[in-house]
């Protein structure tokens, strides 16, 4: 392995600021609100803290439709709240990570303001975007919305469609335009100048788009092809990200992580490569995949439970093909996923805790940097709201508009269910700090409604048990930045393990030590038996005591012992 670097010992904790905690009783985060818990979050023993974007908005998709790159979102703050924020976590040892989002812009921002101006077609910032002529009366392609609908919008004024992969009003930028990067790449580096730690980068992957913009490969039923396949890792990503190395990264001793949607492990082993001429290391979305809808043209919208075949399939893959090459990132949830517990685990009362503890470990002694989701370390679950009327999530929204209304593919019962499984608001819902009426984000109706179970899962409550699910995060931090193996240590699967329905076990080695993890998948007690040294010391586990051979629900156990 090539020589250590800092972040590849670190762990990073999520805010998402707008349900994070509200200073100015308007409902809303805030970062004031995130000033007055960084002492919360540093006894957590994280360190670094990812914001979500803070940027001027016009608020269409959550912030990342971004009208000011250099700018605060006045339902922030202000830039002297950011440099407070930047300055106090600094002092308590934190690092604050950015997010970058440069795939698109929001269409009220200047640059496309001026794209679509009457003399557009004749000024510099036309070409900022990418803009084509109708073909056959039609778009120029065949290619989707994420966010449903066609990725092309028309504007009378011009005559001509501009491309969108996500909403209508994010408007992709054209990297091809060596103008954009210039620009783009000057206002990283003025954020460099204030002192930030790294940026996380927004769907990074799809910045290059195919030469010609062909039609996309299309589902059977599917109105649109999928942009998503048609648009990652394109010709130019890596000659672009590259250059921002050159330009920008490389001057600075940062985090950086790639949002990379359609990655392959050939191509994270460029994204992330150990030599550092592009990123530190990348998003993958497989392992959070796997439980899509066997529909295709459902898409993610599904309540499956992932197999533990296949889940572990797929970490064991990722673990092997980037080790001494490029670096993992490691995550259960974020922003746009549901709550892990709910996911992956059990959050019924009988097994949340449990449960919660042994994603948590698994995750956590695998190489790589672990990223840890606001509430993750309390427990917190998905939403289980019972209207449409309570979702804000535009995805949500739009999908159920598209899927029961306007196509009638399923009907509303399902898409209600899988929206309670699927839904990004379930990760969205305030951070759970007490048990008062609005779980202590706020002193006012939140912009998004708090989890009903606040009432009995909230930080205060976890702080006040020394059993709580946040001291066992607090020491599986503790026990990265202490032991070396799970930095540097060989992954390998337990002989045999593959194909084991209920447990999974696999150990890290290094020189001087190995580490043997344990985990039972499944809310039913099964007997392994493993060869645990005399000598081994039990680092971890999530009951009171150890049986022998018996893994109870949801059990795990980390081992260490002399190589």
């Amino acid at each position: 392995m090539a020589k250590e670097m800092w972040w590849q010992n670190a762990v990073v904790y999520q805010v998402y600021p707008k349900s994070f905690q509200d200073s100015d009783n308007d409902g809303i985060g805030d970062l004031r609100g995130i000033i007055h818990r960084l002492d919360y979050i540093k006894q957590l023993g994280v360190d670094v803290i990812w914001l979500n974007p803070i940027y001027k908005t016009s608020n269409i998709d959550g912030g990342y439709d971004i009208s000011d790159y250099q700018k605060i979102n006045p339902t922030f703050g202000n830039m002297t709240d950011f440099e407070e924020l930047l300055d106090k976590s600094h002092q308590k040892g934190l690092k604050i990570m950015m997010d970058l989002v440069v795939n698109h812009s929001s269409f009220e921002h200047e640059w496309f303001q001026k794209s679509i101006q009457d003399d557009s077609k004749n000024n510099k910032y036309r070409d900022y975007y990418i803009w084509r002529d109708p073909v056959d009366g039609h778009e120029p392609n065949n290619w989707g919305s994420f966010f449903s609908g066609p990725a092309w919008t028309y504007d009378e004024k011009s005559g001509q469609y501009y491309l969108h992969l996500f909403a209508k009003e994010q408007p992709d930028l054209n990297w091809d335009n060596q103008a954009v990067k210039n620009s783009i790449f000057d206002m990283m580096n003025w954020w460099a100048a204030k002192g930030i730690d790294g940026f996380r980068m927004d769907v990074i992957s799809l910045i290059s788009k195919p030469d010609g913009l062909p039609n996309a490969p299309i589902t059977e039923g599917a109105l649109y092809g999928n942009s998503g396949d048609a648009a990652a890792n394109g010709p130019h990503v890596h000659d672009y990200l590259i250059e921002m190395n050159k330009q920008v990264l490389q001057k600075h001793d940062w985090i950086t992580v790639g949002e990379t949607a359609g990655v392959t492990t050939s191509e994270a082993k460029k994204y992330a490569n150990i030599d550092g001429t592009e990123l530190n290391m990348v998003f993958q979305f497989e392992h959070v995949s796997l439980d899509g809808n066997q529909n295709q043209t459902l898409g993610k919208w599904s309540d499956k439970h992932v197999s533990l075949l296949a889940l572990r399939s797929n970490l064991v893959k990722w673990q092997k093909a980037l080790a001494g090459k490029a670096w993992n990132s490691l995550y259960w949830n974020n922003h746009d996923q549901p709550r892990a517990i709910s996911r992956f685990g059990n959050d019924s009362p009988e097994y949340r805790l449990v449960s919660g503890k042994m994603l948590a470990a698994l995750l956590h002694f695998m190489q790589g940097t672990p990223y840890i989701y606001q509430g993750e370390e309390i427990g917190m679950t998905n939403a289980n709201f019972q209207t449409m009327d309570q979702y804000k999530d535009l995805e949500s929204i739009n999908a159920y508009h598209e899927l029961v209304e306007q196509e009638h593919l399923i009907s509303a019962d399902v898409m209600m269910n899988y929206l309670r499984a699927r839904s990004r608001d379930n990760a969205r819902t305030p951070m759970q700090w007490d048990s008062t009426t609005y779980a202590g984000f706020s002193d006012v109706t939140p912009w998004l409604e708090a989890n009903a179970n606040h009432e009995s899962i909230n930080v205060d409550a976890a702080l006040m048990d020394k059993e709580s699910l946040f001291y066992f995060y607090q020491k599986l931090i503790t026990l990265r930045h202490e032991l070396p193996v799970i930095t540097d240590g060989t992954f390998d699967l337990v002989t045999g393990n593959e194909k084991d329905e209920a447990v999974f076990a696999y150990t890290r080695k290094n020189a001087k030590e190995v580490l043997l993890v344990i985990a039972n998948f499944t809310a039913q007690s099964v007997n392994r038996a493993y060869n645990i040294p005399k000598d081994s010391e039990l680092l971890i586990q999530n009951y009171p005591d150890v049986t022998s051979s018996l893994l109870r629900p949801y059990e795990i156990r980390a081992y260490l012992f002399p190589n």
